[in-house]
């Protein structure tokens, strides 16, 4: 039998504290008789609002079960599906109320259903709930639009909120605000700027909620100029404006900027939060100010932040790995009460910023000890450049692996730093493999192997994948322009580097910054165009900085001129006086033209500076190890350290019954002949070459690694061992990639 109607009656004092906590019947007499519909609708809205669905849904129950009048009605819906616990719940509603006839003269209910949907991503479902709606209200549209975006289908968004305009409906703030976020996952400057029309055409442009939204999306999509007009227009800003603008700025590298935006902020009396002073931190740290950061770190200490919000102790260490202080942020991370897999991942990106590959994969060693953390994608993005640096092959291939078990491996950032780790280890086949792969909708990927190409000095490929990019209709940006730069230089293709030049700027708008002036002066330098790259110097809009000078000495010394040399030189020694590279260039000019007196000048300028040289090291992996090499006399002997020696021994007896002849003029010390040549032969790359003889069988490919440029003795000696030995021998150094074999190099002894 069915349970008989609930009588009107005066409210339980337990029901009246629900209804009124819950901000429901919040005036109501406890002594009122209340209809009973309305009371357990009440209940439900107050237990569905409360995240407490399970004491919501036996009402439900309740209702069901009753007599007329005691049935559901238009009410008693829609907080039920807000609050439906999982996509099952919702379906079972969404029957429920089909049955009754309550969902299609319901628009609240049909939209809050369609919205329950969105949330579980079933997208299918809250179209077909959304069209078949005979009636559509402005929060309707909304919940769709809003539910596409958080859904990841921008495009999507766009086109539903282009439908909603013209099916005639005007939007309000919360759709104006819903499809603004769009404009950034589409890197849609232009429907950004109709947005703010359309905001300004209906009346919206001075709603707080529109305004804020505006200006995060102008500076996420780097527009600073619109972000500062919206926000100087705004009669009233709070917390979340001054973050937006603040964060925008510090985005787009107008860091000193940002930091004056926060004193206003500070002076309008507006207190930051935790979110203000991470953008602050990164701020004061791209400055590199230091007194700054401390004043940063005392000023979340004071708040208790350190202690009390991870993120802010992230920022941080973040901050101080930023700064170069690499000891200081590790000191920071420990002292963390607790540590997510982001601060791990914050502190394994400080070591390689510093360029400390080997710690940083010591410390994603130490995470992986903890079993309640699990790499995610910033995790991958952060160790994958390590082993790229390191030239650790088979740990990078485990990562891979490691990517492909949880899902990420075609994720599009993961998947860029793996086409960079297989394309630096060696391995374009791969690279290659893994590019057509992944989704390509951005310029990551395709920067990422153009790059890979020209390194290897494949530069007709490199110029054939920049054809397809442009034919699927990818637009490139200044990065993908540097790339195919430095393709064309390496493989000597002058006139299509040119025109590559002309056609950043005309077509892609594209403002050259100084690492495009240094692949042109490179480009032309290596093709013997040494005065036509000094006229381009010359008439740079910029000043030319270290590597722009350094491309052109670098030219100067291949072909022997001096004069030109010396102007190149005197400009590095005045930007970076300190880089003891640029003087081993200049002597090895002046030893290649006979100059000795040039060369004695030369050293005796470095010993009255007191310069000494970045150490050189190079690595190689064999068996799953990457062993690590340093030149000269070693204060911690590798194990087989005599081993390597006498192969070194036997291989350069060998050299020289072959004609090879130590250039002595690589070496700055003031030292004796035969202990140059004795410091020649400890140099890095040959000791890693050495290891990899005496370890690995006979004619095995070898893969070296070395942080900086091989010098012309080395390069000219591996040229030798590649004859030798019959092996390959591919050493990466901080300029290209050199694959020796049979006596020659793939560079054309040009590098």
């Amino acid at each position: 039998m069915p349970r008989p109607p609930m009588p009107s009656s005066a409210l339980p004092r337990g029901v009246h504290a629900v209804l009124v906590t819950s901000g429901h019947l919040r005036h109501l007499d406890p002594h009122a008789q209340v209809p009973p519909l309305l009371l357990v609708n009440s209940l439900i809205a107050a237990f569905s609002r409360a995240a407490q669905p399970r004491l919501a849904f036996p009402l439900l129950r309740r209702l069901l079960a009753c007599a007329h009048p005691l049935r559901p009605d238009d009410f008693t819906f829609p907080p039920l599906v807000r609050a439906a616990p999982s996509p099952s719940s919702a379906a079972q509603l969404h029957a429920c109320a089909l049955r009754l006839g309550l969902l299609h003269p319901n628009v609240f209910a049909a939209g809050s259903l369609a919205h329950a949907y969105l949330r579980f991503g079933r997208v299918a479902e809250a179209y077909r709930v959304f069209d078949e709606m005979p009636e559509r209200d402005v929060a309707a549209w909304n919940a769709m639009v809003s539910g596409l975006c958080r859904n990841a289908r921008p495009a999507e968004a766009v086109a539903l909120f282009g439908r909603m305009v013209g099916e005639g409906f005007v939007g309000d703030a919360v759709t104006v605000s819903s499809v603004l976020p769009m404009c950034v996952l589409l890197g849609d400057r232009v429907l950004a700027l109709v947005m703010h029309v359309y905001a300004v055409k209906h009346g919206l442009e001075k709603e707080l909620f529109v305004c804020n939204a505006m200006i995060d999306v102008y500076g996420k999509l780097g527009m600073l100029e619109e972000a500062r007009r919206v926000f100087d227009g705004m009669d009233l800003r709070d917390l979340v404006t001054w973050n937006s603008i603040i964060s925008g700025y510090e985005q787009d590298g107008k860091v000193v900027a940002a930091v004056e935006l926060f004193h206003g902020m500070r002076d309008s009396g507006v207190s930051p939060d935790v979110l203000t002073l991470v953008s602050l931190a990164s701020a004061v740290a791209q400055c590199g100010d230091d007194r700054g950061a401390k004043s940063v770190h005392c000023y979340v200490m004071r708040r208790g932040w350190d202690v009390d919000d991870i993120i802010a102790g992230n920022a941080m260490v973040d901050m101080y790995a930023k700064l170069s202080k690499i000891e200081v942020a590790q000191r920071v991370f420990d002292s963390l009460p607790a540590r997510d897999v982001v601060s791990w991942n914050t502190l394994i990106t400080g070591y390689m910023q510093n360029g400390l590959a080997n710690e940083a994969i010591e410390t994603y060693n130490q995470m992986l000890k903890h079993e309640d953390l699990k790499p995610i994608q910033g995790t991958f993005v952060s160790v994958l450049p390590a082993y790229s640096h390191l030239g650790a092959l088979q740990q990078g291939m485990r990562m891979h692996a490691l990517s492909v078990k949880i899902g990420l491996n075609l994720d599009i950032y993961v998947g860029t730093c793996l086409i960079d780790l297989y394309a630096k280890c060696g391995k374009l086949v791969e690279a290659m493999l893994l590019f057509e792969l992944l989704p390509r909708r951005s310029t990551g990927p395709w920067n990422a192997i153009i790059a890979g190409l020209g390194v290897h000095g494949h530069g007709e490929k490199a110029l054939g994948v920049f054809s397809q990019m442009r034919q699927e209709g990818i637009k490139p940006d200044h990065v993908t322009f540097v790339s195919l730069l430095a393709a064309c230089s390496h493989a000597g293709l002058v006139d299509q580097g040119r025109s590559f030049f002309d056609l950043m700027q005309t077509i892609y708008s594209i403002v050259p910054i100084a690492k495009h002036y240094a692949c042109m002066v490179d480009m032309l330098g290596r093709a013997g165009k040494l005065d036509e790259a000094f006229e381009f110097i010359q008439g740079m809009p910029i000043k030319p900085d270290s590597a722009v000078w350094g491309a052109l000495l670098g030219a100067c010394r291949i072909y022997g001129n001096v004069e030109m040399g010396k102007v190149a030189s005197q400009n590095l020694f005045e930007l970076d006086p300190e880089n003891v590279g640029y003087y081993v260039l200049m002597s090895n000019m002046y030893a290649k033209v006979g100059k000795w007196d040039g060369v004695d000048e030369v050293r005796s300028l470095v010993r009255r500076q007191n310069l000494q040289k970045t150490p050189g090291w190079s690595s190689i992996e064999v068996k799953r190890s990457v062993s690590v090499f340093y030149s000269g006399k070693q204060t911690d002997p590798h194990p087989q350290h005599e081993d390597i020696q006498r192969e070194l021994q036997n291989l350069l007896a060998k050299m020289k019954s072959l004609g090879y002849v130590p250039d002595c003029s690589f070496v700055l010390q003031d030292v004796e002949e035969d202990e140059k040549e004795q410091i020649l032969n400890n140099h890095s790359e040959r000791l890693a070459i050495a290891f990899g003889i005496i370890n690995t069988p006979p004619r095995t490919p070898l893969h070296v690694y070395k942080n900086l440029r091989v010098c012309g003795d080395c390069h000219n000696a591996t040229k030798y061992i590649s004859k030798i030995t019959e092996r390959e021998i591919i050493v990466r150094d901080s300029n290209r990639f050199h694959h020796f074999k049979d006596g020659h190099c793939s560079c054309g002894d040009f590098w």
